[in-house]
Order: C-alpha cells, then sequence, then structure tokens
C-alpha cells in the first residue's frame, strides 16, 4: 500500500528539483522554445537518475536501468522534435519493439488516433517503458505464452475535458504477485502520472499478470483526439 507521506515528499523533492533546474536555464538566457524543450528533457533525465539510485540494489543492474530509462526518453524525444507531438499508438508500439515485442504476435494494441504534446509524451513513455521492461523481466512476456494488450479510449466527462483511459492487461504469466518493495516503475505509475498529467492509476497483480489502468484528462497541454476522417486527421495532423 502506498504511504500518502511518503509520496507527498517525493512530490515536493520533484517539484523542488524541476524549479531549481526552470531557474537555470532561465539565467541562461535560451530562446523559450529551446529552453522549455531542454528543461522538460534534463528534469526528466534527473529524476530518472535520483529516482534509480533510490532502488538500487547493485551497480550493473542500475546501469542497466538508467540505460533503458533513457533510451525510452530519447525515442519519444526524437519523435516530438520530428513532428511536433507524438502518436500513442507510436508510443506503445516502439516501446513493444524494442524489447522484441511485436504487434499481431505478443502485444495487441487499438484505441483512436490520440496524439500527445511533448512533456505528456514524455512521461507517457517512460510509464509505458516501466510496464513492458516488467513485464518481460517479471510478468507475463517473460514466458512464451505470455501476451499483453494496450487499448485506450476517449470519453466526455460530465464537467471538463475529455477523459483518456488506457488499459494494459498481461495474460499467459504464472504466480504473479505484488512486489515486496517500491520500485522505480511503482513510482512513476502513482506519482509521476499523477504529477505530470493529472492522472488516476490502478494497478491489480493478478495471478496471470499485470493490470494497469491509467487514466487522465485529455486538456490541450497533454493532448488530442484526432478525427478518424482521414482527411480530416491529415489537415489537422499537418496544421
Amino acid at each position: 500500500m502506498t504511504d500518502p507521506r511518503a509520496s507527498a515528499e517525493r512530490l515536493l523533492a520533484l517539484e523542488a528539483d524541476n524549479a531549481r533546474l526552470r531557474r537555470l536555464l532561465d539565467e541562461a538566457g535560451m530562446p523559450d522554445s529551446l529552453r522549455h524543450g531542454m528543461r522538460n528533457t534534463m528534469a526528466m533525465m534527473r529524476t530518472i537518475m535520483h529516482r534509480s539510485a533510490e532502488s538500487v540494489t547493485d551497480v550493473e543492474s542500475y546501469v542497466a536501468h538508467l540505460d533503458g530509462r533513457f533510451g525510452a526518453v530519447m525515442r519519444v524525444q526524437a519523435a516530438t522534435d520530428a513532428f511536433g507531438d507524438a502518436n500513442l499508438h507510436t508510443l506503445i508500439s516502439d516501446e513493444l519493439m524494442f524489447h522484441l515485442v511485436r504487434e499481431g504476435e505478443q502485444a495487441t494494441i487499438a484505441g483512436p488516433r490520440v496524439r500527445l504534446r511533448p512533456r505528456a509524451a514524455l512521461v507517457m513513455a517512460l510509464a509505458l517503458h516501466e510496464l513492458t521492461s516488467n513485464a518481460v523481466e517479471h510478468g507475463s512476456l517473460a514466458l512464451p505464452q505470455g501476451r499483453v494488450s494496450a487499448t485506450w479510449a476517449v470519453g466526455d466527462a460530465e464537467t471538463g475535458p475529455p477523459i483518456l483511459t488506457l488499459g494494459w492487461a498481461e495474460t499467459g504469466g504464472s504466480g504473479i504477485r505484488e512486489p515486496a518493495r517500491r520500485g522505480f516503475g511503482t513510482d512513476v505509475l502513482e506519482d509521476m502520472l499523477a504529477y505530470d498529467l493529472g492522472a488516476q492509476v490502478r494497478l491489480a497483480y493478478a495471478p496471470d499478470g499485470l493490470r494497469c489502468t491509467i487514466r487522465l484528462p485529455l486538456t490541450d497541454r497533454i493532448g488530442r483526439r484526432l478525427s478518424e476522417d482521414p482527411e480530416v486527421a491529415w489537415d489537422d495532423e499537418v496544421r
């Protein structure tokens, strides 16, 4: 069970780190667009380094996990640099393919066309990396019969922006249990998604695999759903 006091302390420490980084970049006098992009990426890198070190057991695993997490950030950074925002389907499929999990074989990916703003894409990419690497190392994808389904929908809220609901469901595992100690992946899913995106996350450790549900408001700063009409969607993307 998550300790509310510990979660609050982690969020305060993260906010203080981000404030110091903003101050340093402001003092450097960089252009606004470049400063904003660098601030997002550097803040994420600093968070990954410090939070990964908190749960380290040995240098080798620390380096391996750090490399994987940095790789996830750099992949989405390259995509958002090229297109301005990121396609949710691509974020998921790229992360799975990096771990040699192919859509249509061990993975099912389905949902409406959603594009995420750069900061939201960074946070979501890191969450997807933690889900995928955990499934490959400890969950259902560690077994030949293991499968994962990543599906999402966008629904209207009674008040406020539409709600994006992303479901991650693993099957085919064996004896899956909740970890005895809280790690970086749980921090990302339960703290970082809430802090950066206002998300609500539910984790369930079924015997055959992890179930994770992420609900977040699809505000202008987070992302948007594109029309399913190809002509409208194309016009919307190229503007």
